[in-house]
């Protein structure tokens, strides 16, 4: 790993990873039954999730570095720096990645969330097609993990949509049949003239996309929405006004230099305030900070909360 990462801590043993995954595969549920949990919310009331769960969409990208994350050694090494950051309270992320951080021990007392629908991969012309290939509610109950996350896209334009919002409905009934919290991220998509799937992020579409998702499901009681930052932040106030559920913010992909990283904390810092947002959940730009600072990047995200 290059010295610019600022990461002290261990070094991934990636062939100690795969001798235990050949021999032992049953450490892997081993490791989870015997991992200490903790409340979802702790003391601060407050919330500081890492997201790694881009990978399994094959959005690999950070800025313009196409493939930063696809280096799992590395990724895994800025995990763990990241999670042993006072006031980093867990992580979200797909099973593979999930499964490795379980056998290195770094998930105790941590809030761990299982990533549930990858199937709509990156640039794919099925992308909005975003079936449940992750974790299901079973599997996140069974490894004793604290919560779920879904990704749900609507385009108005695409009838599938309509499949999309009746999946969602259904995990959301099912997690909530095991009183397991669901994290859901709803957007208003279309693609560009270039065939891109872009997400609108007015205070309209936001509004919109935080009514439909919070509607969904025969419960909204283990509900929680993670939202974006609109594209002007002085309209949040107000699109939050659209739901009493508890709400995270989500970071993105913010940009590739440093002046971006502080315009991203300045929009969270204000978005933070507001009654329903109960923290971040925050991946790539502070696993790949500009200035390769991963604890520094980390530490100033938890102190906005």
């Amino acid at each position: 790993m290059s010295a610019e990462s600022g990461l002290s801590s261990p070094k991934v043993d990636v062939s100690a990873l795969v001798h235990t995954r050949t021999h032992h595969p049953e450490a892997i549920a081993e490791a989870a039954a015997r991992r200490v949990r903790r409340p979802l919310l702790g003391t601060s009331d407050r919330l500081m999730i890492v997201a790694a769960d881009h990978p399994a969409r094959g959005a690999l990208g950070v800025g313009d570095r196409k493939l930063a994350m696809a280096n799992r050694a590395e990724l895994l090494e800025r995990l763990c720096l990241a999670l042993s950051r006072p006031g980093v309270d867990g992580v979200l992320a797909t099973a593979d990645i999930l499964d490795d951080l379980l056998l290195l021990g770094a998930l105790d007392r941590k809030v761990v969330m299982g990533s549930m629908n990858r199937g709509g991969l990156q640039g794919a012309s099925f992308e909005l097609d975003d079936r449940f290939t992750g974790h299901r509610p079973e599997d996140i109950q069974r490894l004793g993990f604290d919560a779920g996350k879904l990704l749900l896209r609507i385009d108005y334009d695409d009838p599938g949509s309509l499949t999309t919002l009746e999946s969602t409905a259904r995990a959301i009934d099912d997690m909530a049949a095991r009183r397991l919290p669901v994290f859901v991220e709803p957007f208003i998509s279309r693609r560009g003239d270039d065939g891109r799937l872009r997400n609108d992020l007015s205070a309209d579409a936001v509004t919109k996309s935080i009514a439909i998702a919070s509607g969904l499901g025969g419960s909204s009681a283990y509900t929680w929405l993670k939202v974006p930052v609109t594209e002007n932040p002085d309209d949040m106030a107000q699109v939050m006004e659209t739901s009493t559920l508890p709400a995270v913010l989500l970071g993105g992909d913010i940009g590739d230099s440093p002046e971006d990283q502080v315009a991203a904390y300045e929009k969270w810092r204000g978005a933070l305030q507001l009654p329903t947002v109960r923290g971040l959940v925050v991946g790539r730009s502070l696993l790949y900070p500009a200035d390769g600072d991963v604890a520094a990047a980390v530490d100033t995200a938890v102190g906005l909360l």
